[in-house]
């Protein structure tokens, strides 16, 4: 291919010299000279001149017939030429309907060449399999031919592949049936599109499609006079639970008025994910910002040596209600920009979380000009499907922000997908003066440790888009008795030091002056270990943590505190009457305040760690052989959600269990209930995500050679017993998990055959021949028939 050269900017002619060019024109170039060229249009081959090497694009192009008759092809795929053909169309008379006032169809073809610009984007990403390239290209064929229609353009034949037909190469009656097809699906998209219910029903189709969507977020621009570094934490909010619903995505914005890292400037972009039809049904949801600078304790003082910096202060923040977006109900457009006002912290102790909620309520706007200009845009799908629709939006360097906790309908997760964050919120706190004369100016270190007390290096993530760091300081308050943050960050520790790893908590009076904040030691330290004693992580929901005082050395001695207890017990009340008590032993040297206290609260979300003691009971059965039996009939107990995140482990633990005992039949019922268990929940909607994981799990991972007999065995006793009167209640749930426990059977006896060469067919096919045989007893039982079959169904099968 041969360079073609193509304006993608238009140029003016300022100067007699130049060569005026309009966006799209393709010129040839004859001279190149300091980032200049001189050359001519194809438009106009006797004009020449010179223009910018910056405004012009070299695509790959074919030349084809040299000479006299030259002409140069763009080496793009024929449907991308196609589409810039089209738009360079639409775009005249589209200009032609603006200027004779018909606002609606201006609106209509505007959506509809904004639609084939993203679809253009798809195609030249490269990226999309051969399947989805001509689910595609049908797509974009159906836009362009509709699009024709109703702008009285000619309407294009294609063939199978949506390639134009040649009308020198293609039969006159071949061209008629082709026009005639085209005809007909054109006639029908008109007749959807002007069905009343159209809109609503395509909200409601694209909600149905996919049980998770994304928000996608662009900051355009930020315009705020701060004066110091500043950080922006963008998170989405429900003002209804007044709690954020998904992770922040920070930007670090320097005090020069860019990005920090300048390489982000025009390239902040996020993508808040897993949003389920709940999140998008919710009454109002709003994009909020909080803006914390990073400086000094008081922006009125000048700056000097003798202030104390890097302090963290509340600015303002900014919300912006986007419950239409969400929901479809107006039409979001990543080119348009919303402008989102900045309100201002009227006080140093206004609490950012107490200003997002007067400010969705449209209270107390202060902005004087300062703010957003942001992009939003809602796509429809999961992220794997927005990378697919939407590569220009969503590529390697957008932020995804998670939501906070799973997602409502649990998607299989890739192979090596593995999840283990655990969210930790600063809820609030209270603190005694003490000694001093005016309240403290309390700032919490929050950093995670090990047994001996040493902290993990770059485990806490301040928000989506933010490097790892050691430690995380709250916002300073001025002056607060009760300190209300609502900050939340990210602890990702890996899965195999959850066990030894506690969070540790200190705190500090910061003092404006430096010299004075320096003198300043902890006051006071909190603790909470990620692991329960009995296995399971730390619950989520609130906890009221204990607050020790003592020796600011022995107050970041692991050894001296924990074996203390970490968490207040409900049940005891507070005590009052002293600033604090001795803790009993009193070899620690610590002491418990009871006039402060300080709450948290945590969010696990793990793939590989549990909350429930029964799951975890099952997952470790050796460790504890003699409880296997009470764990097995637990699982039942288990929260459906929970086994689905477990699924494969817990598969392999049951499998695992039946083979280590394949010479006695001890536990081969309960295995074979829990399996039955385990199918019936891949059946539930809310899991039905996970048949193909199960599928992929049979095919494989799964490995139980000798399963087949005992599946076999169990499944033949529990219809005998039916067949008999005998009361069966499991028959009928394992009946609807029929299917997958003969996939179970077949799988693992061929996994047996490859191993021993077809060894023990015929007694496989005894077995089944029986299981058989007891099926037809139990339809021909005497036991009145069709009732019997009846009170299967029902679950009952005893009486008669």
């Amino acid at each position: 291919p041969v360079p073609l050269p193509t304006a993608v900017w238009n140029f003016p002619r300022t100067s007699e010299h130049h060569l005026p060019l309009q966006i799209g024109e393709t010129v040839h170039i004859l001279h190149v000279s300091e980032g200049w060229y001189h050359g001519y249009s194809l438009r106009n081959r006797a004009a020449r001149g010179i223009f910018p090497a910056s405004l012009i694009h070299l695509k790959g192009a074919v030349v084809e017939r040299r000479g006299a008759e030259e002409s140069v092809v763009p080496a793009e795929m024929p449907m991308v030429q196609e589409i810039t053909t089209t738009l360079r169309e639409w775009a005249t008379i589209w200009k032609q309907i603006y200027v004779a006032g018909q606002v609606e169809r201006y609106r209509q073809v505007k959506r509809m060449m904004y639609e084939l610009m993203e679809r253009r984007s798809q195609l030249l990403s490269g990226t999309l399999p051969k399947d989805e390239l001509l689910q595609l290209k049908k797509e974009v064929t159906g836009k362009i031919d509709y699009g024709n229609k109703i702008l009285a353009l000619d309407l294009v034949v294609r063939d199978e592949d949506e390639n134009i037909l040649d009308p020198d190469r293609t039969s006159i009656i071949s061209l008629f049936q082709a026009h005639k097809k085209a005809a007909q699906t054109v006639t029908q998209r008109i007749q959807e599109e002007m069905s009343p219910q159209q809109s609503t029903l395509g909200c409601s189709a694209r909600l149905a499609a996919s049980p998770s969507h994304s928000l996608y977020l662009c900051v355009r621009n930020f315009v705020c006079n701060i004066g110091e570094e500043a950080q922006l934490f963008m998170a989405l909010y429900d003002p209804g639970e007044q709690r954020m619903i998904s992770e922040n995505y920070v930007i670090r914005w320097a005090s020069t008025g860019v990005p920090q890292d300048i390489e982000l400037l025009n390239n902040l972009k996020a993508v808040f994910t897993d949003l389920g039809s709940k999140d998008l049904k919710r009454e109002r949801l709003f994009l909020v910002c909080q803006i914390i600078r990073v400086g000094r304790m008081d922006l009125r003082e000048t700056y000097s040596r003798k202030l104390s910096t890097g302090l963290r202060r509340p600015f303002g923040i900014s919300v912006m209600d986007i419950t239409d977006i969400t929901k479809g109900k107006c039409e979001s457009d990543e080119d348009k920009q919303h402008f989102i006002p900045v309100h201002l912290a009227a006080a140093d102790n206004d609490f950012l979380h107490n200003m997002i909620r007067k400010a969705v309520e449209g209270k107390d706007i202060n902005h004087k000009g300062q703010g957003f200009w942001v992009s939003l845009k809602m796509l429809w799908g999961d992220l794997s499907q927005a990378r697919k629709d939407y590569p220009h939006l969503v590529d390697r360097s957008t932020v995804v922000a998670r939501k906070l906790g799973y997602p409502e309908v649990i998607m299989p997760g890739k192979q090596g997908d593995v999840r283990n964050d655990i969210y930790l919120t600063l809820v609030q706190g209270e603190f005694d003066k003490g000694n001093k004369k005016t309240q403290k100016n309390v700032e919490v270190m929050v950093c995670v440790c090990n047994e001996s007390g040493s902290v993990v290096q770059n485990v806490i993530y301040h928000g989506a888009g933010d490097k790892p760091a050691s430690e995380y300081r709250s916002v300073v308050y001025y002056q607060q008795r009760h300190q209300r943050w609502m900050e939340t960050v990210k602890i990702a520790v890996p899965i195999e030091d959850v066990h030894k790893t506690h969070l540790r908590f200190t705190f500090r009076h910061r003092s404006s002056s430096d010299s004075k904040d320096k003198s300043e030691r902890i006051f006071s330290m909190a603790f909470v270990k990620l692991m329960r004693p009995d296995g399971t992580t730390l619950r989520d929901g609130e906890h009221d943590l204990v607050l020790y005082k003592g020796d600011s050395r022995k107050l970041e001695d692991a050894g001296a505190y924990l074996t203390l207890p970490s968490m207040r017990n409900l049940s005891e009340p507070k005590l009052l009457s002293g600033s604090s008590f001795r803790v009993s032993g009193g070899t620690s040297g610590l002491t418990v305040s009871a006039r402060d206290s300080f709450q948290i609260s945590t969010l696990v979300c793990s793939t590989k760690l549990t909350q429930n003691v029964n799951l975890l009971g099952l997952l470790k059965w050796r460790s504890k052989p003699s409880l296997l039996s009470g764990n097995l009939q637990k699982l039942m107990n288990v929260d459906g959600g929970e086994v689905i995140k477990f699924l494969q482990d817990t598969l392999d633990a049951l499998f695992s269990i039946m083979m280590e005992h394949s010479d006695t039949d001890v536990y081969d019922t309960l295995v074979f209930d829990a399996l039955v268990f385990i199918v019936g929940l891949v059946a539930d909607r809310k899991f039905q995500y996970f048949n193909a994981v199960l599928e992929a799990y049979i095919r494989q991972h799964f490995s139980a050679t000798l399963a087949y007999k005992k599946l076999i065995s169990v499944l033949t006793q529990y219809v005998d017993r039916a067949s008999r009167g005998e009361p069966c209640e499991q028959l009928t749930r394992t009946f609807k998990a029929l299917e997958y426990i003969f996939k179970f059977i077949v799988r693992s006896r061929h996994l047996f055959a490859q191993l021993y060469e077809g060894k023990e067919t015929a007694e496989f096919q005894r077995s089944l021949q029986q299981f058989f045989l007891s099926l037809n007893q139990l339809m021909t039982s005497p036991l009145q028939g069709p009732t019997l079959l009846s009170q299967v169904r029902r679950g009952r099968c005893g009486g008669g």
